[in-house]
């Protein structure tokens, strides 16, 4: 008997762990969404399109932060969904953490080169603007990496309890991802026209963000 209530007793702490790691991994997953979208779209997508200027400097400055803040969360929750998913598929597990952090990593790279962008507004805007564009790529690149991720996450989570719609979307939208970073280097003319493809993203990782942190389980 006292040996079967231990085992019943890390059986549950093992469930209330596992809890623990959903709302932690959807709340993560709510923070990326969040501090990516201010940055992108609200703090420095206005910027670049109407042209680099001095009053810009406050929403690059705050946009690198917001980006900041993305990438920890982004490491943080991709040990997270390693250890949920590794009892599925661990070499799959592995692969997807390994392409979520080379994206952290080359888009927190790619902020060097964002970092030095408000000094030569100013005295250089050329140079600025090439900046500015270079780390654009760099994060486009890095997206095709989450993209790899999104389609590895796609066909681990089709063998967890999450709605069964959520695995396919995600594997669009991990196609949208590298789509959209090709373009960027092969095709830059065309990237405007991918941009709302980039809505099936944001539904569909907001929806798996909501199901963690509501839900619970994976």
């Amino acid at each position: 008997m006292p040996a079967a209530a231990h085992i019943a007793e890390n059986i549950t702490h093992s469930a209330h762990s596992r809890t623990d790691t959903a709302r932690l991994a959807g709340g993560l997953y709510l923070v990326i969404i969040v501090t990516g979208l201010t940055a992108e779209l609200a703090l420095r997508g206005p910027a670049l399109v109407d042209g680099l200027t001095p009053a810009d400097i406050p929403a690059l400055r705050h946009s690198m932060l917001a980006d900041v803040v993305m990438i920890l969360a982004d490491i943080a929750l991709a040990v997270a969904f390693y250890q949920f998913l590794q009892p599925v598929h661990a070499t799959r597990a592995l692969a997807a953490m390994i392409f979520r952090l080379l994206q952290a990593s080359l888009i927190g790279t790619s902020l060097i080169l964002l970092s030095a962008v408000p000094a030569l507004i100013e005295s250089n805007p050329a140079l600025a603007a090439t900046l500015a564009q270079m780390h654009a790529s760099g994060y486009d690149i890095g997206l095709i990496l989450f993209g790899v991720n999104s389609l590895l996450m796609a066909s681990l989570l089709r063998a967890t309890a999450i709605p069964r719609a959520l695995p396919p979307m995600l594997a669009a939208s991990g196609l949208v991802y590298i789509t959209g970073g090709l373009t960027r280097l092969a095709a830059p003319h065309w990237t405007t026209t991918l941009e709302p493809a980039y809505l099936l993203c944001i539904v569909t990782e907001t929806a798996l963000a909501l199901w963690l942190l509501t839900r619970a389980r994976l």
